[in-house]
């Protein structure tokens, strides 16, 4: 409260004015508990994620986009009492601050996936001003299937799906095309022992994984579909090893696998790198370029879906029951009464969680389909998928239409992108592992070599339910995207529109992503850990 010798005293307007705007009669006027920590609240730091210091030892915090929270204490105190904390409060506010958006680069080199792929039909962009219901930003498994299932749940709205580029092009369609139930992680020492973690893993992949599956059966997605599992393989001791922790994890679980011999792996893959392998039954390979590419053309009636449409302003408008929050892009504007972001890494571009985001590459390459003497040559199973016992090892496919995959190398994506100098070195190891699977027929090399983004936090969080007021996000998969990203889509679909559900019980469970490093550390960090993982992998690579 105001006392009357200390009289409460507006923020300075023309400071707050330069970086958004604020209705200042919604505010309570306040003086802080002594005469010497009388101050001026400054809102244009609200406008900020990170704490702010301001004025006269003020710190100002925005939780959120309807209330700022103030802590306030004077570096002026005497130094016995400097940091003491002399007002906590929260204050009711509207945000309506414009926030730029910086531009989604585009990719070094087309996806093998997409490059193969026949009847594309050109990008349908925005062009005027849209209104909807519900934005959804990004279309990758958590922004296609988050549209899709708003658009089921509430028939009579209208729903918008925007991406940056070409849905199948984008980092969903560069992915490996392994539809995941529970995956393996040799580099947590207690994977085996986690059973609420896997189990929780294992119940939402499992989400994830029912509803792609009727995707392709409900509206006929033609995406090599194969639900012949996968081989955990190994191609040394320590890889070996690394499978009896696998296979404690699903002992613990109750899950069916069985072991794999010399004879039999190698008799699969055609290859005598291989010593022994886990097969795991439950996985789903597809071919992600396609699924994700007619999957965006069958969404319901409801949902329309532009692509090569990145969001370059957004106004976020939270003061009204009836205001609705704008996007601009390059050839128009939506005005939407809800938002969905889920673009994973780029949501710290959106206002929320800045500088915790680590954006990884991966690398893969794609050969030109097999003749019927090089196929002769491999002598392999018509189709399969290997995923490597240790996690920097190689990923290896041969695919429906008759090429090898093989996909290793990781490296951190300064700016969210990636350099033509990791390109490259992913392009050399590629030609490496090639030759140690199938001598006689490396020398063909790869028809295509491209790179896609992951990201991950610092202590694994994840990004999960509503972010401000109609403001809803999902993020952070941390790996395995294709059915951890579509049930975390799904999910939050279910969750803005008041639905429950397991999957949303155990994602709000989860720790949020903290703030990581400053940029320049994570990345030597990142670089300095996986060369010495890909170095220690060995010839798992």
């Amino acid at each position: 409260m105001a006392s009357e010798d200390h009289p409460p005293v507006r923020p300075d307007e023309e400071l707050f004015a330069e970086s958004f705007l604020i209705e200042w009669e919604m505010l309570d006027w306040v003086t802080l508990s002594s005469s010497a920590a009388r101050a001026k609240f400054s809102a244009l730091a609200a406008a900020t994620n990170a704490n702010s210091d301001w004025g006269d030892g003020i710190l100002v915090r925005r939780v959120d986009m309807t209330e700022i929270h103030v802590t306030a204490s004077l570096s002026r105190l005497p130094k016995s009492r400097k940091g003491e904390i002399l007002a906590d409060l929260s204050l009711p506010c509207r945000w309506t601050r414009a926030l730029k958006v910086p531009t989604v680069h585009p990719e070094l080199s087309v996806s093998g996936w997409f490059a193969t792929m026949r009847q594309i039909e050109p990008a349908k962009t925005l062009a005027g001003e849209v209104s909807c219901d519900h934005l959804v930003v990004g279309g990758g498994w958590m922004g296609l299937h988050c549209a899709r299932r708003l658009a089921e749940l509430d028939p009579d709205s209208s729903v918008v799906l925007v991406d940056a580029g070409r849905i199948g092009n984008n980092a969903a369609g560069r992915c490996a095309g392994f539809a995941i139930d529970l995956a393996h992680n040799p580099r947590n020492p207690h994977f085996a022992e986690d059973i609420t973690g896997n189990t929780e893993e294992y119940d939402i992949n499992q989400d994830g994984l029912g509803y792609i599956r009727s995707s392709v059966e409900e509206l006929g997605i033609d995406c090599d579909w194969s639900p012949e599992g996968k081989y955990h393989s190994a191609a040394s001791e320590n890889g070996a090893e690394n499978l009896l922790m696998f296979a404690q994890a699903l002992d613990n679980l109750g899950q069916r696998y069985s072991w794999v011999s010399k004879e039999e792996i190698q008799a699969i893959t055609g290859s005598r790198h291989y010593i022994t392998a886990l097969f795991a039954p439950g996985t789903i390979l597809l071919q992600p370029a396609k699924y994700m590419y007619w999957a965006a053309r069958r969404m319901p009636s409801n949902c329309s879906v532009f692509e090569e449409t990145p969001v370059t302003e957004v106004n976020y408008d939270a003061g009204r029951p009836d205001s609705r929050h704008t996007c601009l892009t390059p050839r128009g504007s939506i005005k939407a009464k809800k938002i969905y972001l889920c673009n994973t890494g780029y949501m710290t571009k959106f206002g929320f969680f800045d500088g915790t985001a680590i954006p990884l590459y991966t690398f893969a390459s794609l050969t030109r389909p097999l003749t019927d003497s090089e196929s002769k040559v491999l002598g392999a199973r018509a189709t399969f998928g290997v995923i490597p016992a240790d996690s920097f090892g190689t990923t290896l496919r041969r695919t429906a239409d008759n090429r090898l995959f093989l996909r290793n190398v990781y490296s951190y994506a300064r700016d969210f992108k990636a350099s033509r100098s990791d390109l490259e070195r992913a392009k050399r190891t590629h030609q490496i592992a090639f030759e140690r699977r199938y001598p006689e027929l490396a020398p063909m090399g790869y028809e295509h070599s491209w790179g896609g983004m992951m990201t991950l936090a610092q202590n694994n969080g994840m990004i999960f339910g509503e972010l401000g007021k109609n403001v809803f996000g999902t993020g952070f998969c941390n790996g395995t995207g294709v059915s951890r990203g579509t049930a975390f889509g799904k999910a939050l679909a279910e969750f803005s529109l008041g639905k429950s559900s397991r999957t949303i019980d155990i994602l709000r469970k989860r720790p949020s992503p903290n703030k990581g490093y400053p940029s320049i550390i994570t990345e030597l960090g990142v670089r300095l850990t996986t060369s010495y993982r890909l170095k220690k992998a060995g010839i798992e690579v």
